[in-house]
């Protein structure tokens, strides 16, 4: 388990859900990579899985119950197509959700593409396992969405998530 903090790296599980992408085509995922190894964390796992509940629940669950992974990033199937199930497969996983990563994802995506941003059912909450607290994001599978919910989100604020979810530091 990595106690996080500004000089501690977070090992990030990435999960692409996707029906027409394989791995060698996952912008969204790579996207991911780059910006978190570019921000000193680690690459731990990555998997790409089909729109299935069954299966993006198994991947989750699986990893929320490792004590290798710190955090959980899920890119795809969060929008509105009768085949986006990824907020029905994850948030019942949760041992409590983070409201105010979707409301914030959506305010910056407005400003972005204007009411389309409404479509997206970004989430975040935590998973937890016996001891373990896992936190997970789940975003859409555009590379353009995953930046900036790396960049203006996730990165600057998960060292800090971390030690809080760790009981290290207090919020």
């Amino acid at each position: 388990m990595h106690l996080h903090d500004p000089s501690v790296s977070a090992a990030v599980a990435i999960l692409t859900v996707s029906d027409t992408r394989s791995l060698k085509e996952d912008r969204s995922g790579d996207c991911i990579v780059a910006l978190l190894e570019g921000a000193g964390h680690i690459l731990a796992n990555r998997s790409l899985v089909r729109d299935e509940s069954n299966e993006i629940t198994a991947a989750v669950s699986g990893w929320a119950a490792s004590s290798e992974i710190d955090v959980i990033i899920v890119t795809g199937g969060t929008g509105p197509s009768p085949r986006d199930v990824t907020p029905e497969a994850v948030t019942t996983l949760f041992s409590a959700s983070l409201p105010g990563f979707g409301e914030l994802f959506r305010q910056l995506s407005y400003e972005e593409i204007g009411a389309a941003a409404m479509l997206s059912r970004a989430a975040a909450g935590w998973i937890d396992v016996d001891t373990l607290r896992t936190p997970v994001f789940l975003l859409p599978g555009s590379p353009k969405a995953v930046e900036l919910a790396m960049e203006k989100l996730i990165i600057p604020q998960l060292s800090h998530l971390l030690a809080v979810c760790r009981g290290k530091k207090t919020i």
